[in-house]
């Protein structure tokens, strides 16, 4: 673990980042990063059993993903797969587990991003680059959503759609809508209700207290995200990232989540310097960099920050490691008064894990297929 603070007037910040790294004359052929939302859970406020859960779900996520990039798959593929399984797990602040607006309705977000086009569809161009969706009312896996339209860039030309016409341009692609209602849980319900200083009841149209209670969540009135950024073979870098957004947004709020170089980035460039690409061709690195990056927080800050992009060419320009430019973005947040945190990973397979909140979900798969998880700011991946 490394550790760096700061100061806001008296108050002490701590930046705490996880990373991994490889020989710098090995470049791994596959990785995969994956963060569920950073907040304020606490390892006092839960229990070994709501823990065992989220490293379980964040297991099988990473999993999904594995399989994908071990059978030579693409990393888009290998990113969406893994978001989609936390898509469809009420824990997370996605999809079926989403907050609520003030007006007790969920708006979903999604997005995706390459460093370079896949190689399984060459049409499409080097320019393309992403996409960003929000506003989504009906999108089972907004994740999913955004890899359909991403590929479809004749249909879907722009870098970002929002409500009905996305939902229905993607479910001409095969993706499947649902009715609203299935986006319900009831402890985001509550917590929506607590949030507004109003009783759990009335419940919307046809659902009601469960017989059991609400599931007991760790990160209470979220804003954070989901998200996967995955390398593969062919060295193409995609990063994947679905939300709820925040607790009681106002309604029509976009997020950082849709919203390429805030939320979101993936980018590849050339290394320049005589003396820098000899030096990398020596030690067998790549005469081309890379990084996909997918952020988590309260998005706002990172809108105003851009601190996906700004990552991104604090690399490209400065030259910094991931771990070194994932650390001062997180810290630039820190001080505009941003909680949150990024999940960032090289064309070598060096990733970072970086926060400046009390916990992170958040895990790492390489080539071995062992799944690594944390949550809490201080812990190490097991």
């Amino acid at each position: 673990m490394a550790e760096t603070a700061s100061t806001i007037g008296e108050k002490p910040l701590l930046s705490t980042s996880t990373t991994g790294t490889k020989p710098h004359n090995k470049v791994s052929r596959h990785v995969l990063v994956i963060h569920g939302g950073a907040g304020t859970m606490t390892k006092e406020g839960s229990t070994p059993a709501q823990r065992a859960e989220y490293h379980s779900a964040l297991k099988r996520a990473l999993r999904a993903g594995y399989t994908v990039l071990s059978e030579g798959g693409e990393a888009m593929d290998a990113a969406v797969a893994a978001v989609t399984v936390l898509e469809d797990c009420p824990l997370f602040n996605c999809a079926k587990g989403a907050v609520f607006n003030v007006a007790g309705r969920n708006e979903l977000e999604a997005s995706i991003m390459l460093s370079k086009p896949p190689t399984t569809h060459p049409e499409i161009p080097a320019s393309r680059r992403g996409l960003g969706l929000t506003l989504l009312t009906r999108m089972r896996n907004p994740s999913q959503a955004a890899r359909a339209l991403y590929l479809s860039p004749t249909e879907a030309p722009h870098t970002m759609l929002s409500g009905p016409v996305a939902e229905n341009l993607a479910a001409d692609t095969g993706e499947q809508l649902v009715d609203p209602s299935y986006f319900f849980t009831e402890s985001r319900w509550l917590e929506h209700r607590r949030g507004l200083g109003l009783p759990a009841e009335p419940y919307p149209p046809g659902q009601k207290p469960s017989d059991d209670g609400p599931s007991v969540l760790l990160d209470l009135t979220p804003t954070g995200t989901v998200g996967a950024v995955a390398l593969d073979k062919n060295g193409c870098i995609a990063s994947v990232t679905s939300t709820g957004g925040r607790t009681n947004k106002l309604v029509g709020r976009i997020g950082d989540t849709p919203q390429m170089s805030a939320g979101f980035w993936a980018e590849e460039w050339p290394v320049e310097g005589w003396w820098t690409r000899t030096f990398r061709k020596l030690t067998r690195r790549s005469s081309r960099r890379a990084v996909g990056v997918s952020g988590t927080g309260d998005g706002d800050y990172f809108i105003r920050c851009d601190t996906a992009a700004t990552l991104a060419h604090r690399m490209k320009f400065l030259n910094e490691s991931v771990e070194k430019a994932s650390k001062s973005v997180v810290e630039e947040l820190k001080l505009n008064g941003g909680l949150g945190g990024v999940i960032a990973l090289d064309e070598q397979g060096n990733f970072s894990l970086t926060m400046n909140s009390s916990g992170m979900y958040r895990g790492v798969i390489r080539e071995d297929g062992v799944p690594q998880t944390a949550i809490f700011h201080d812990d190490i991946l097991e």
